[in-house]
């Protein structure tokens, strides 16, 4: 009856070719060498845990209260093997192959987050800047428990980006949990279509260069190169460069790689190790760096993952830039897509990523050289109060320089308010590169300017007239 019931499924052909091995051992030995292969005895499958499967299987297919197919029950079956793997290990049918190329090209519908799986629910990874997610105050780290209504418990990972996917314009609610938050958190979204922008680039206090990657695509290296050249063009008094990772998921690991070399002249990028022979591979900086003159400070936090992290860690262990904000997500990861036939894949983790230091990131980040919570600031203004600019009769600066009154001081406080209160680590970020900038600067000087030597009439502390140190109250 038993093998009766596996010549109508099947599991029949699959358990004839994947026996082969094992029946060869067993010719060649006499014994039973599947039940007692030890991890060493590599070809060889576990006799007794194969017929522990088919009696499942077989329950399953005559008991279950729904009739289901064979296929449908070994899709199933590769589905929970791949599942059981990790996070970022997942089987890919024909339309989710489909996505994760318009993924990497950079346009795709939805809400705009980037997700994984812990503890059986969806967690986000990191909102999408510009996108329905990121406007609604989604963030990092938050759980995502049910979508539309329907728990998130059970389903795997591509049952849930199947349902966040939907057309423009139509409605899907989200119920989360937040950390710090005692009451999960209800938010309806308006599906979009999601187009990237990878890179931006824009001026932050007229000299210093703010660079935003939001996701590593094919292209994205040689599109901030260009975008820097340009900005390096139009600002040529450019004192200093933010590289802003916060929140980017990752992406194209060569994207990466690319990203950095073009802040890099020579030395190790990252590199890989793995099981397959091919899975070890090593990544090299090619002389020219795109602003080799330039201090760089990069923002990280616990939304920047993966492909952040590797430029991160390149720039940190190479010394040329210095790491600011929170530790990084940790994704440490390299996963392969596999074909298995003309519409099927699965993505598969096959190696970690080292940093050029031989810094493992896996389940533990890159560590910033000043550590920056992000935080709601506000400055304490100081009350108004006369300058000696402000008094009547006052006399000018003897070098000719512009007077700054208390209008003035008004005015040149409220820019730098308008960023504290706003990005706070964007802030300290910029602050950072200003002391940088100033410290090379009067470094350079010390080395090309010498001091007058003494005459002999110079005058001493000592011999100074005394001065009042405050203006005269009225």
């Amino acid at each position: 009856m038993f093998y009766a019931d596996l010549k109508r499924s099947a599991l029949a052909v699959l358990l004839l070719i994947a026996l082969v091995p094992l029946a060869q051992a067993q010719d060649a030995s006499g014994s039973d060498a599947g039940a007692d292969a030890g991890p060493d005895e590599k070809g060889l499958l576990p006799l007794e845990d194969l017929r522990t499967f088919t009696r499942v299987y077989d329950h399953i297919r005559n008991s279950y209260v729904e009739e289901l197919s064979d296929s449908t029950l070994l899709e199933y079956a590769i589905k929970g093997m791949i599942a059981e793997l990790d996070p970022h290990s997942s089987y890919l049918d024909e339309k989710s192959f489909e996505d994760l190329q318009v993924n990497t090209s950079g346009e795709f519908g939805g809400i705009g987050i980037e997700v994984g799986m812990e503890d059986g629910f969806v967690k986000v990874i990191s909102p999408i800047d510009g996108t329905p997610a990121e406007r609604a105050g989604i963030e990092a780290g938050d759980l995502i428990i049910r979508l539309d209504n329907k728990p998130v418990k059970g389903m795997d990972l591509s049952e849930a980006v199947e349902i966040m996917r939907g057309p423009k314009d139509s409605e899907l609610e989200l119920t989360i949990v937040r950390e710090g938050m005692e009451k999960p958190i209800e938010i309806t979204l308006i599906r979009d279509v999601i187009r990237v922008e990878s890179v931006r680039v824009r001026a932050l206090d007229n000299d210093y260069a703010y660079v935003r990657i939001a996701q590593f695509q094919v292209g994205t290296g040689e599109d901030m190169v260009k975008q820097l050249k340009e900005f390096r063009d139009e600002h040529p008094d450019t004192k200093g460069i933010v590289l802003d990772l916060r929140n980017n998921p990752g992406g194209v690991l060569q994207a990466s790689v690319e990203v950095a070399d073009a802040f890099l002249d020579e030395g190790l990028v990252v590199y890989t190790e793995g099981r397959l022979e091919n899975s070890d591979m090593r990544y090299h900086a090619n002389p020219g760096q795109v602003a080799k003159d330039l201090p760089m400070v990069v923002l990280i936090n616990d939304g920047s993952a993966s492909a952040s992290e590797i430029v991160a860690g390149a720039l940190q262990d190479q010394g040329r830039a210095v790491i600011l904000g929170t530790r990084s997500f940790g994704k440490g990861s390299v996963q392969t897509v596999v074909p298995i036939t003309d519409t099927r894949a699965i993505k598969l983790t096959t190696a970690l990523y080292y940093t050029p230091n031989g810094r493992s990131i896996q389940a533990q980040g890159i560590v910033p050289d000043v550590i920056v919570e992000r935080a709601n600031v506000t400055a304490i203004k100081s009350p108004g109060r006369t300058t000696e600019a402000d008094l009547s009769g006052h006399l000018g600066n003897t070098n000719g320089g512009e007077e700054s009154n208390s209008k003035t001081r008004e005015a040149e406080r409220s820019e730098g308010e308008k960023l504290l209160s706003k990005d706070n680590q964007l802030h300290e970020a910029l602050n950072l590169l200003k002391g940088l900038h100033i410290f090379k600067q009067r470094q350079n000087a010390a080395l090309t300017t010498r001091l007058p030597p003494e005459s002999a009439d110079s005058t001493t502390a000592d011999e100074m007239p005394e001065t009042d140190s405050q203006p005269e109250q009225e």
